[in-house]
C-alpha cells in the first residue's frame, strides 16, 4: 500500500513537471501560467512563433481548462479555452491579417462559419495593427467566440461551428503554420 502512495505521488510529480516546464517565453514573449475566460482558469498549454519569410510575425499560445496535446480535441470541445495573440513585428498589417485569416477558415478543417461570420469577425479589425498589439480569441460555451484587442472586447460570434473554425485555422488539419499548431499543442 505504500509503495502504490509512493508511486502516485511520484507520477504525479512528473506529469506536473512536463507542464511547468513548458516554455512561456517565445520569440521575448512571455505568457501567464493562467487566463481567466468566463470564470474559469485557463492553463497555458503552450505558444509557437509565427515566421513568414525570415520575419518574425506574432506569437499564438493556446489556452485549455486541463492541457492537451490532441488538436481534433481541442478543436471540437465545448469548453472554455482561448488563443492569444500578441504582435512582435509591424509588419503585421490589418489588411495581411485579415487575409491571412480568410485563407485560413478556406483551409479550416473543422466547423463551419458562414460567410456572415467570416465578415463579422473581419470588422472587428478596423484599426491597424501596431507591434506588441494582443488579440484574444477565446470561447465560452453556450455563448460564443468572444474577440478582444489590447484588453478591450470587441464582438461575440455566436455558435460552436464558428469556434471549431477558428480555432482549425491554428490547430487543424491544415494550419496557418505547422510550428505555431506544435508549439500551441506543447509539441516543442
Amino acid at each position: 500500500m505504500r509503495n502504490l502512495g509512493l508511486l502516485i505521488v511520484l507520477f504525479v510529480g512528473i506529469s506536473f513537471t512536463g507542464v511547468k516546464a513548458q516554455k512561456r517565453t517565445v520569440a521575448g514573449v512571455t505568457f501567464p501560467a493562467k487566463a481567466t475566460v468566463n470564470g474559469k482558469t485557463l492553463l497555458y498549454n503552450g505558444a509557437g512563433l509565427r515566421e513568414k519569410y525570415t520575419f518574425d510575425l506574432y506569437v499564438g499560445a493556446l489556452y485549455l481548462r486541463r492541457p492537451s496535446i490532441d488538436a481534433n480535441k481541442v478543436i471540437n470541445g465545448d469548453v472554455e479555452m482561448g488563443i492569444h495573440l500578441e504582435l512582435v513585428s509591424g509588419k503585421v498589417t490589418r489588411a495581411k491579417f485579415v487575409e491571412s485569416v480568410k485563407d485560413g477558415f478556406k483551409n479550416a478543417s473543422h466547423g463551419k462559419a458562414t460567410e456572415a461570420q467570416i465578415n463579422k469577425f473581419m470588422a472587428f479589425f478596423k484599426r491597424e495593427f501596431k507591434d506588441g498589439d494582443k488579440i484574444d480569441i477565446d470561447y465560452i460555451p453556450g455563448k460564443g467566440t468572444v474577440v478582444t484587442k489590447n484588453g478591450t472586447k470587441i464582438g461575440l460570434i455566436q455558435g460552436l461551428d464558428f469556434k471549431k473554425a477558428i480555432f482549425s485555422i491554428w490547430l487543424g488539419s491544415k494550419p496557418a503554420d505547422t510550428t505555431v499548431k506544435k508549439g500551441m499543442l506543447g509539441k516543442v
